[in-house]
């Protein structure tokens, strides 16, 4: 699939995580599928969790899928087989949402993309961890990158 950048943030802090928020909101159309690309410990749940504004979302890792009544979230970190994307049956969990949040999903991209309801739009928030010497209280800033998806 082919990315088309569309806004980055630099050095971004957990406390600026509602203002990246609300960018995003107003310049993803949803209804979306957002792939979440980063390391481990990169923020990825924490970012899902202040957008849908619910502490309570648990990293779905174990049970793959995590749904709140506007948004999917799901952990692909232990699927390895284009296969086990089919199996999950992702289009009957979309019904009624608004946004689709998918980590460890970008080598799974364009299965996921065919899975997707034709008016879905597709994204990826790539998330990266910045070294810094000193570190703020909050911990290291991250940076974050937002792109289109295409199938072309």
């Amino acid at each position: 699939m082919n990315k088309k950048p569309i806004r980055d943030w630099k050095k971004v802090y957990k406390s600026d995580l509602p203002y990246i928020v609300y960018e995003l909101k107003d310049l993803a159309k949803f209804p979306a599928m957002i792939i979440l690309e980063g390391t481990l410990g990169a923020g990825k749940t924490t970012f899902v969790q202040m957008f849908a504004g619910e502490k309570e979302i648990l990293s779905p890792t174990y049970s793959i899928l995590s749904e709140t009544k506007s948004l999917l979230h799901a952990d692909f970190y232990r699927l390895e087989k284009n296969e086990e994307i089919l199996q999950l049956e992702v289009p009957n969990y979309l019904e009624g949402k608004q946004y689709f949040f998918v980590e460890w999903g970008m080598k799974f991209a364009r299965r996921i993309h065919r899975e997707l309801p034709e008016n879905w739009n597709s994204y990826v928030l790539e998330i990266n961890i910045n070294s810094e010497k000193n570190p703020s209280p909050e911990g290291p800033s991250r940076n974050f990158s937002l792109s289109s998806l295409h199938d072309d």
